[in-house]
């Protein structure tokens, strides 16, 4: 097995078959997923089980209660955009499960069909881009916490409301809110990470909207900027394993008039933490 970094977020895993990692292999692919944020793994062929006994090895699945399963795989999410179908699916800077009380590990997504062109993942490290704050904003983002949550996205008025044909539902599950520290430790690596994202956080805790919002968008405008970033180009049968602690996403959506199919299952993560190592 050999790890290949691919910028400050990523790195790609090399010579290694996903349907038969020893503990050893295991226990290598964890602490790179703790260093480099995201593992993107190639020419992997893996059926339904495969994908869903890969992500036992990591822990206990946590079932989407909005995304349309895969038939006969309830524990599968299908990330599809057919190709007469104008919205994607995650077509913006995000974090995955952030509006839970114990908000997701991370997500494994399967390209089984990708366009000839276009429907890139870009993915940032909220790590990368809190070390690159002045160390007075650390410590004034150290003091804060914020509040997420699903309504205005997956609700009966959200964003995603009339505008998936099926591919999302369940709109009387979005109804809880969660708050969270700004700055979190990450419990793997031990790292402070920016937990705030522009889909799911509505406002620091205390503060209104309107007093949250000029913070918040330097915030996303640091993270979102080329150096914490990496961009990457689907292949069939390619898997991405990414940390939702330490990173975000963005489903690029310009592949209009083609196909895009992906199978992904989210891992259960933990409580998160404010960070009290310093700045």
């Amino acid at each position: 097995m050999r790890i290949e970094r691919a910028g400050k977020v990523g790195a790609f895993v090399c010579d290694v078959d996903l349907r038969g990692l020893d503990a050893g292999a295991l226990h290598g692919l964890r602490r790179a997923l703790a260093e480099h944020e995201v593992l993107f793994f190639r020419d992997q062929r893996l059926q339904p089980e495969d994908h869903l006994r890969l992500a036992e090895l990591w822990g206990k699945i946590n079932i989407n209660r909005f995304f349309r399963p895969v038939a006969g795989y309830p524990a599968i999410a299908e990330v599809l955009k057919e190709a007469h179908q104008a919205g994607n699916i995650g077509g913006g800077w995000h974090t995955d499960h952030s509006y839970d009380v114990e908000p997701a590990l991370g997500s494994m997504l399967y390209a089984r069909e990708v366009p000839e062109h276009g429907g890139d993942t870009l993915f940032a490290s909220v790590s990368s881009a809190y070390a690159a704050l002045s160390e007075g904003l650390q410590r004034t983002l150290l003091t804060l916490r914020a509040v997420h949550s699903s309504r205005h996205v997956f609700g009966e008025a959200g964003g995603y409301s009339g505008q998936t044909e099926g591919r999302i539902g369940n709109a009387e599950a979005a109804v809880q809110d969660a708050v969270h520290p700004v700055v979190i430790e990450h419990p793997a690596s031990g790292r402070p990470c920016l937990y705030v994202n522009p889909t799911f956080t509505l406002h620091f805790e205390g503060w209104s909207a309107e007093e949250s919002a000029p913070l918040l968008r330097y915030l996303y405008d640091v993270v979102g900027r080329p150096e914490h970033t990496y961009r990457l180009q689907w292949q069939p049968g390619t898997l991405a394993l990414w940390d939702n602690r330490a990173t975000w996403h963005w489903a690029v959506n310009d592949y209009h008039g083609s196909r895009r199919l992906m199978h992904r299952i989210t891992l259960d993560g933990e409580p998160l933490s404010a960070f009290r190592g310093g700045t």
